[in-house]
């Protein structure tokens, strides 16, 4: 039978669009739902202000009746006109193990990225860096963790078929909280605690924790510029991303650098919820926040999500203090492992921060690209 690409027009084809993974991938010990309640607000335009100033089309592909695939095409033209690219995006891409569904998914976007002006495709890639990118492409034998892909291996071969070639790795490392750091460290959190000049704040409470959430995100702004495929948030998406994630956070895992009141640095950690999305199935309710809580008190994984700091201070020592900080709590927590999120291969300064360590690349994840001038 053949494959039909039909754009999604009603709210039912957008269900199917959200819903078809946990279809395909029914019965994969390593495959993590989204929390639904999050998809639909992020697939909404009128509730995504990422959605503005991009073009966007999401798509699913359908044989003898069924849906088999899916994938949307993002024009960032804002990131477009800062970078002098013409570069289009492809991403939630999922499909059966069909090489024909793969090829008409992606080649209908190549389609419409030519049909617009565009020179090069990239993907797996959302909005921006803070939505999942890349494909799994090393560590398929581990816990998947929100906020990152979980594909099968044969996802990233149906891609690799059509001529995809790497743009740029991502990737996942795992301290053992048992090791111990280096003494260096500790050296290093001395000179910075001499200086008196810089207060890392902790917290026990989200009341606490609330105020300093857009001082956070307006760091991230400023800091994460260079990075690739950032784009800066505005207002609004400032707003939504803290309304997203402030119910989950723990505030014993936000640690925070402030001077003279101005935030400067910090870092969040989650307890690891897997095991209670996986419980849940992505829903909420009626029972899977109960699901999530109790994974979230019975994990032994602390997963970095994210950190900066700002750039007149960075080198001072300000990362050792609030990796220390959050080393300490994550033991006093019971914890057992740090999973440090997403580290660009570019991320230069990290990966050497993992390497002082001595820590193996945990997971590995791949944007891939492809040149649409030759089609």
């Amino acid at each position: 039978m053949s494959i039909e690409i039909k754009e999604l027009r009603t709210r039912k084809e957008l269900r199917h669009f959200i819903h078809l993974p946990a279809m395909i991938h029914s019965g994969e010990k390593n495959f993590l739902p989204p929390i639904y309640v999050d998809e639909w607000n992020f697939f909404d335009p009128q509730k995504n202000a990422s959605f503005t100033g991009c073009d966007t089309i999401m798509v699913l592909a359908w044989k003898s009746g069924k849906p088999v695939g899916r994938i949307m095409g993002i024009i960032h033209n804002t990131y477009n006109q800062l970078h002098s690219e013409r570069n289009a995006r492809f991403g939630y891409f999922d499909c059966y193990n069909d090489q024909e569904i793969s090829d008409a998914l992606i080649g209908f976007i190549e389609d419409w990225a030519i049909g617009l002006g565009m020179d090069k495709i990239v993907g797996p890639y959302g909005f921006s860096d803070k939505d999942i990118q890349g494909l799994l492409v090393e560590g398929f034998e581990h816990m998947p963790i929100i906020d990152s892909a979980c594909n099968p291996p044969y996802i990233v071969d149906l891609l690799l078929k059509q001529g995809y070639s790497k743009e740029v790795d991502c990737m996942i490392y795992r301290f053992p909280l048992t090791d111990e750091l280096p003494q260096l460290y500790y050296r290093i959190l001395q000179r910075t605690n001499h200086k008196n000049e810089y207060q890392v704040l902790e917290f026990t409470s989200k009341k606490q924790l609330k105020p300093y959430i857009v001082p956070v995100l307006n760091l991230v702004n400023e800091t994460y510029d260079e990075l690739y495929g950032f784009v800066p948030m505005g207002d609004k998406e400032i707003q939504g991303f803290a309304d997203r994630y402030m119910p989950i956070l723990d505030p014993r895992f936000v640690k925070i650098v402030v001077k003279e009141g101005q935030v400067i640095a910090f870092i969040v950690g989650i307890p690891n919820f897997t095991k209670g999305i996986q419980q849940s199935r992505g829903y909420l309710f009626p029972v899977g926040i109960f699901q999530l809580l109790w994974a979230e008190r019975h994990t032994n994984q602390l997963d970095l999500m994210l950190g900066a700091v700002k750039r007149e201070f960075q080198g001072l020592g300000l990362e050792v203090a609030m990796g220390l900080s959050i080393v300490e709590s994550a033991r006093k927590a019971g914890m057992e492992f740090i999973e440090v999120h997403l580290i660009l291969e570019t991320n230069r300064r990290m990966q050497a921060e993992m390497e002082r360590l001595s820590l193996p690349v945990h997971k590995r994840f791949r944007v891939f690209q492809k040149s649409l001038n030759n089609i």
